[in-house]
């Protein structure tokens, strides 16, 4: 064992973990077998920005920011009008890294159940070399968290508060790269920080003869605290505050971050073989009004469970494989997230578990697909002091289920009333309210 190479042995690791799910009863597996089988296999980015909603980017119709690489990628790629995400940040990465509903295995704001399997550990089954890269957020393991999350190395901010303080995300920030703290940080801008090792680790596997990566890069930007870039003209302010004016700026760098990996991967002769992603784990904060090109303003809603709080932009572009500008209409929710990364990795879902999502890999192949009818989201963030809320939806309804909250057991025309202020009264719905509310209520029984 000691005279195989690293490659040798990620391909016997990853044969050894499907046999184990062989095991289990999961049938029809496959392994690569030789060097070639993994050749074929896409790498894979998924990046995911911090508190950024659908309407914050010029393709989904902003007039308020300029985000002219992400909207480069949709025009030559493909974006979904209906992406869902959590309205807050750890249930969306519980529920995205797993692809299971929060009912099913979340703990508490800020903690991830290190018994659940991600999509890591699920692409290592496939010979896959994971990373990720930027904001944890996700404490109980300390160093050897992202590692038993089924990441093979990491360089990440807010690791558990005792081993690395979280401190400042922006400037100066505390990094931990593979369990050891970076060094001469002081000035420097956290994202930049992060998309420096991305490129470096795009580098590294630049040769046909590497793995294929999953890249995982939960962003630091767009978050609070609204603070100068260095791009902005007060980022040498020493008192510049937290103010909601900077977050034009951070929007603006956020997307320059992104168009620095595309020219990466571009320079890297990645693009091909790459299906890069880009989604928002929930809305906009509500310090934030973004005006539309239709004259609409639309109010951030992060930690609301309407559309403001939930709908997030989706956008995917694999270079000759994705249809360039087409813009699909399907319901995508975070826990479709692991299906489809399995499908293009040619992954065994793990034996055993029940995932909540379908794969949406078809519709970036240009194909129909077969998408979920409806939305299900169990949204208790804070466990010790919130109310659980729970609604099934669809792209134009949606219906909340009993409980002890405002909305409780009410029905909604979302199209009509985004921000839920007009319930449908009960008795007084037309025909098709009433068809939707008995579906969405077979929907919500469905979650046990």
């Amino acid at each position: 064992m000691e005279n195989l190479s690293r490659r040798e042995f990620l391909l016997l690791a990853a044969g050894g973990a499907v046999a184990a799910l062989t095991s289990q009863g999961c049938n029809s597996i496959s392994i690569p077998s030789t060097p070639e089988t993994l050749a074929d296999k896409p790498n894979i980015i998924l990046i995911m920005a911090d508190d950024l909603g659908y309407e914050c980017l010029g393709c989904y119709g902003s007039a308020s920011y300029k985000t002219p690489f992400l909207d480069r990628l949709g025009a030559t790629g493909m974006r979904f009008d209906h992406c869902y995400a959590q309205p807050l940040c750890t249930p969306s990465r519980v529920k995205i890294m797993t692809g299971r509903s929060n009912a099913r295995n979340y703990i508490k704001f800020g903690h991830f159940d290190f018994t659940e399997k991600t999509f890591a550990h699920v692409l290592k089954t496939a010979g896959y070399d994971t990373c990720i890269v930027g904001k944890w957020q996700l404490i109980g393991r300390a160093a050897n968290g992202p590692y038993d999350a089924g990441f093979d190395e990491y360089c990440l901010w807010h690791m558990e508060d005792a081993f690395a303080p979280k401190d400042s995300r922006y400037r100066s920030p505390k990094v931990i790269q593979n369990g050891k703290p970076l060094e001469g940080l002081d000035g420097k801008y956290g994202p930049d920080i992060f998309c420096d090792h991305i490129c470096a680790y795009l580098e590294r596997h630049k040769s046909k003869k590497s793995n294929p990566f999953l890249l995982y890069y939960p962003m630091a930007l767009t978050h609070g605290p609204f603070v100068p870039t260095p791009d902005s003209k007060d980022w040498n302010k020493k008192k510049a505050g937290n103010n909601p004016k900077y977050f034009a700026d951070m929007v603006a760098y956020m997307d320059k971050i992104i168009g620095r990996i595309v020219r990466k991967l571009d320079e890297l002769g990645l693009r091909e073989n790459t299906l890069l992603l880009f989604t928002g784990d929930n809305g906009s904060p509500r310090a934030i009004t973004t005006e539309m090109h239709d004259g609409r303003s639309v109010r951030g809603g992060k930690s609301l469970t309407t559309d403001a709080g939930t709908h997030v932009a989706l956008i995917a572009n694999w270079k000759g494989t994705t249809p360039a500008g087409k813009v699909c209409t399907d319901l995508v929710d975070f826990s479709d997230f692991l299906p489809s990364l399995a499908d293009a990795a040619g992954a065994p879902l793990p034996a055993g578990v029940t995932i909540d999502g379908r794969s949406f890999l078809p519709q970036l192949k240009g194909k129909k697909g077969n998408p979920g009818q409806w939305i299900l989201c169990h949204y208790n963030p804070r466990p010790e002091k919130t109310k659980l809320i729970r609604f099934a939806r669809d792209k134009r309804w949606k219906l909340y289920a009993p409980g002890n909250h405002n909305r409780a057991g009410k029905l909604y025309d979302v199209t009509a009333d985004p921000l839920e202020e007009n319930p449908i009264e009960p008795g007084r719905a037309g025909p098709e309210a009433s068809i939707a509310g008995k579906r969405l209520q077979a929907a919500l029984n469905s979650l046990k």
